[in-house]
């Protein structure tokens, strides 16, 4: 039986030496347990056909009728270049078109792919999944770039991590997987120019090579400032987890930060706080000077030209994410473009602001929420229904809330609901936690 939608296999097809075709691995007995419908239903999707056991074979990338691929990358990690890396855990199902364009589904603990490392058993625990599955909708709902979240499946098998736990796949949806890292890899394997003709395709039609270093760098720019407004820590900003597009992509030891310190870090594996949270936008400009180096042969036909176009680009990233960072805090509190309001007034009273924030360590979404109502002398108001009236969120992801959440699937969904509404009042949500000595973790 042929699957009911049509399936593209693109990035396969276009660069076949980046990807290696590969199946889910047989499970014990895989069982639905959260479905996204409205997001189904967006893609073509039927929601009944993919909770069926056909459509549930296809979501463990078992589809009889459909390949699945594994998909080859190389990374800085944690600052160390890993030349070989790839899915080790995960198979891209396939592209569905969309009128936004063509959309990646892929399947994560689906078991072993022939990238994975030696011993690894390509899987990952249900809470993960949920993990996941929460974060990338709440980012969604608050209007910041990110894959999204159909479905998380439980497996049957049991596995081992911190403790024995249930083992679970999610299946998300991304404008694509083609990272930063995905260019290291292409500029060592003679793959660099089909990477970036089908990344312009992709995303950026009718660029220059030039050009689509610049987009995919402010497409990131504006992702990354939109963390540095809601308190987001990604935890794992290794070059194989920066996108292209400019999507927030694997939501692994993540968490939102309460108490505002920039020196924040929740991340068990981020020992020397490279990824903490005031670093990320540093972080950010040093991923892309690392693009830059394995895009060089792109730039011009000239060594010393290719080197000053990425130098001079580089060399700007500081106030490129500056500029980001002011626009968004205008827009975010309203403040309003009139002429007497100046440029410079609004600089002050960002630099106020933050600078309050390091001497006082309020809870930042609260403190967001009192200078909203300071400047306009009310709360922020968002009628259901209605066209909300700023971009100030109540509800984020609590760690203390997470966690809870992740206890029973009643409570899941409950918090679910409450986080992809993040501008609605609800007191059971509003409330700061303890955060101190949390950790968070991969699930790999």
């Amino acid at each position: 039986m042929s699957l009911p939608f049509e399936l593209h296999h693109t990035f396969a097809k276009h660069l076949p030496g980046m990807a290696r075709e590969s199946r889910g691995e047989q499970q014990p007995a895989p069982r639905l347990l959260i479905l996204n419908e409205d997001l189904a239903t967006e893609l073509g999707l039927d929601p009944e056909w993919l909770r069926s056991p056909a459509g549930i074979d296809f979501l463990c990338g078992r589809s009889e009728d459909s390949p699945a691929h594994a998909m080859a990358y190389a990374g800085y990690q944690f600052g160390q270049f890993n030349p070989r890396m790839g899915d080790g855990r995960a198979l891209l199902l396939g592209e569905i078109e969309t009128p936004e364009g063509l959309r990646d589904l892929h399947a994560k603990g689906t078991g072993p792919t022939p990238y994975s490392r030696p011993g690894a058993d390509g899987r990952g625990t249900v809470r993960s999944m949920l993990r996941e599955y929460l974060f990338s909708e709440a980012m969604h709902a608050l209007g910041i770039p990110t894959t999204r979240s159909l479905a998380v499946l439980s497996t049957g098998r049991r596995i081992q991590r911190q403790v024995e736990e249930e083992a679970g796949i999610l299946v998300r949806v991304a404008a694509s997987h083609i990272r930063i890292g995905s260019f290291h890899y292409a500029a060592q394997t003679g793959q660099l120019q089909q990477l970036a003709d089908f990344t312009i395709a992709r995303h950026y039609p009718g660029a220059s090579y030039k050009e689509l270093f610049t987009r995919a760098l402010d497409a990131q720019i504006a992702t990354v400032a939109a963390w540095q407004h809601v308190g987001f820590i990604h935890g794992v900003m290794n070059t194989d987890n920066t996108t292209l597009s400019g999507e927030t992509i694997d939501y692994g030891p993540c968490a939102f930060m309460e108490t505002y310190d920039p020196d924040t870090c929740f991340s068990s594996i981020d020992t020397r706080g490279r990824y903490r949270f005031g670093h990320q936008p540093e972080i950010l400009g040093w991923n892309f000077a690392r693009l830059a180096e394995s895009m060089l042969p792109l730039f011009d036909a000239s060594p010393n030209e290719a080197i000053n176009f990425a130098q001079e680009t580089i060399n700007s990233y500081h106030e490129r994410f500056a500029s980001q960072l002011e626009r968004d805090f205008v827009k975010r509190f309203g403040i309003g473009t009139d002429a007497e309001v100046s440029a410079s007034k609004h600089a002050n009273l960002r630099s106020e602001y933050f600078t309050e924030l390091v001497e006082k360590q309020p809870d930042f979404t609260l403190a967001n929420l009192e200078l909203w109502e300071k400047l306009h002398g009310t709360q922020p108001t968002n009628p259901p229904g209605g066209q909300k009236n700023s971009t100030v969120p109540r509800i984020i992801p609590r760690p203390h809330n997470v966690e809870e959440a992740l206890l029973d699937i009643d409570a899941f969904q409950e918090f679910l609901d409450a986080i992809t509404r993040p501008f609605a009042p609800n007191a059971k949500y509003e409330t700061p936690g303890n955060p101190e000595g949390y950790r968070t973790y991969c699930g790999t």
